[in-house]
């Protein structure tokens, strides 16, 4: 008896040469391809946040498709992308691919004086000016050049009105894209910081301290020399005002980058988020991020504020103002505090971008600053700056206020070194790091003067 008598026959031999076949490949793209699996349970662990950006599968015509073997896409540079990264090996294009896909630290002391995880994503580790400025720098010098604002070879100049960080980050990406930085800064900020921007290349302008409302304020004067450069310079120049207050690339640049990576990097679980607010955008950008576009909206989000510093009124109570004086009054410091980089009176639309969705505000005074800045370096071996500090500070006493086991992220914004002579000088006069005069006290709580609470 032939096959051919029996037609049903053929059609199971076929099944069964079929299933055969399709084990066989199946083994076969497991032994060509042993990263699949491990790239799917990558996107899985992110819990889903994010869209099959990731890893994908892509079919190529092969023997079963009509053609060559399967082929894997990597679509992680997609997201990198977005804050001037590239993926986690491979070459960086320029400094600005050192941008962004910054790691999230878990702070070991902060933790077990907690109990609760209290992650910090290290911005200090960004690859331009080592802050999270980075980010908003490269996003603002993009933003202008797709509108054509700035034109590379042309001999543009960048203009910005900054405590340091901002400025430091514009003027290593002005370098690096073609441009001349010219930075206005109050003349009572770390000396290291007009000196670091001085050998960047950049012009600095150190200006006396002033209110907001006086054309003399640093920021006033920097836009000033911006609308004055043409005329000054008349070789066919521009000169760009950066506004990293005002510009809308500010917090736009944590919500499409930072707030992703974090959550991504917490396993999809963030409980609270800190931050201290200069400007306002890595608060508003990474809150905007978490609650609308992740959807968690049970995340705590939570202002860290130093004294003199109006914001935390404005969280608590909606107005702008000190205990000592009335909103728009100020006439000294602009904030009366050590802590420089977080901390304004007076609101900016990168701060209103995202006060809605700020839950609480911190105040942190400058003892407790210095104190938890000299317990990073002795318990965990972070040297910090006061901004950074302060966010350390406003997460302890968030995560205290949560449930044990509550995720708790921060910023890690800048390293020490760009504080010696204000902030680092301030520990030493107080004594705290002296051998055997409390330099590493066993209970953190105590030392910043926190009441632990009772349940």
């Amino acid at each position: 008896m032939s096959l051919s008598d029996h037609p049903r026959a053929y059609g199971t031999v076929a099944v069964a040469v079929a299933f055969l076949a399709g084990v066989l490949v199946t083994l076969g793209l497991k032994d060509l391809y042993p990263d699949l699996e491990r790239r799917f349970q990558q996107r899985a662990a992110a819990g889903g946040r994010r869209k099959a950006n990731g890893s994908a599968l892509r079919p190529k015509p092969s023997l079963f498709w009509g053609g060559g073997p399967v082929s894997l896409e990597d679509h992680d540079g997609d997201a990198a992308a977005a804050s001037g990264g590239a993926g986690e090996d491979g070459i960086r294009d320029g400094i600005e691919g050192c941008i962004g896909r910054t790691p999230l630290v878990r702070i070991r002391s902060l933790s077990a004086a907690t109990g609760r995880t209290i992650l910090a994503k290290a911005e200090l580790l960004n690859g331009a000016g080592n802050s999270p400025k980075d980010r908003v720098a490269l996003a603002t010098i993009d933003a202008a050049e797709a509108a054509g604002q700035l034109v590379p070879g042309r001999g543009d100049t960048i203009y910005e009105g900054t405590v340091g960080s901002t400025g430091i980050s514009l003027a290593a990406l002005a370098r690096a894209r073609g441009y001349r930085a010219h930075i206005c800064m109050p003349d009572d900020q770390a000396r290291e910081k007009s000196d670091l921007l001085h050998h960047l290349g950049a012009a600095v302008e150190r200006v006396p301290v002033a209110p907001f409302a006086d054309p003399a304020h640093y920021v006033n004067l920097a836009r000033r020399r911006a609308a004055e450069h043409a005329a000054r310079h008349a070789d066919g120049s521009v000169g760009f005002f950066a506004d990293q207050f005002e510009s809308p690339a500010n917090h736009a640049a944590h919500r499409r980058a930072t707030g992703p990576e974090i959550l991504r990097q917490a396993g999809g679980r963030v409980d609270a988020f800190i931050a201290g607010a200069g400007t306002g955008g890595t608060l508003s950008g990474v809150a905007r991020y978490l609650k609308e576009d992740a959807r968690l909206t049970a995340v705590r989000v939570v202002l860290a504020d130093p004294h003199g510093s109006g914001l935390y009124h404005r969280v608590r109570h909606g107005v702008m103002y000190a205990p000592t004086e009335r909103e728009g009054t100020r006439r000294r410091r602009q904030v009366d505090s050590i802590v420089e980089g977080v901390g304004v009176n007076r609101v900016t639309a990168n701060f209103e971008a995202g006060r809605d969705l700020v839950d609480d505000a911190v105040r942190v005074s400058d003892a407790q600053a210095c104190r938890m800045a000299r317990w990073l370096v002795e318990h965990d071996g972070i040297f910090a700056g006061s901004s950074t500090a302060v966010n350390c500070v406003a997460a302890v006493v968030t995560a205290l206020s949560l449930p044990e086991g509550s995720v708790v992220v921060t910023i890690l914004c800048d390293s020490g070194t760009r504080h010696l002579s204000k902030f680092w000088k301030h520990i030493a006069e107080m004594g705290l790091e002296e051998e055997g005069n409390g330099s590493k006290p066993e209970d953190l709580l105590a030392l910043l003067e926190i009441e632990r609470p009772t349940r």
